[in-house]
């Protein structure tokens, strides 16, 4: 095959996919920047900068005991009787009352349908979890 003619195929499959609305539009000036933080004396990985700013909110909450603990992505539940699309989820805060009570909290930026899903199969299989979003 010539130069010529994989540029022509390629030319094709990129108008096809911009026809179909399927390109790949990477997020060139997003703000959410995903990094390190330090947090209440530990170092972790926050996916947003919401995520982190949260993350202090919940540790200014810790030292006013208005909660006894918080917790970054502590544990993944799955969703064993689903064979395809989203088996699994993983809540952003674990957030635990000082009357005992645990809450999950979610930091959404792009509340997707995928997003969707997961908390519907959340309230479906794991109805005994509490959850907020």
């Amino acid at each position: 095959m010539t130069k010529i003619q994989r540029r022509d195929i390629t030319l094709k499959m990129m108008k096809t996919k911009e026809i179909n609305d399927c390109l790949y539009h990477p997020h060139t000036k997003t703000t959410w920047k995903a990094a390190w933080h330090t947090i209440g004396g530990v170092k972790k990985y926050y996916r947003s900068r919401w995520e982190s700013n949260y993350a202090k909110y919940l540790q200014f909450l810790l030292e006013h005991g208005n909660i006894s603990k918080w917790e970054h992505e502590p544990e993944t539940f799955w969703f064993n009787k689903i064979m395809r699309g989203c088996r699994s989820y993983l809540p952003d805060f674990r957030v635990t009352y000082p009357n005992g009570e645990v809450i999950y909290h979610e930091v959404k930026g792009w509340f997707d349908e995928r997003s969707r899903t997961k908390l519907k199969r959340m309230a479906k299989y794991h109805p005994s979890i509490n959850s907020q979003k």
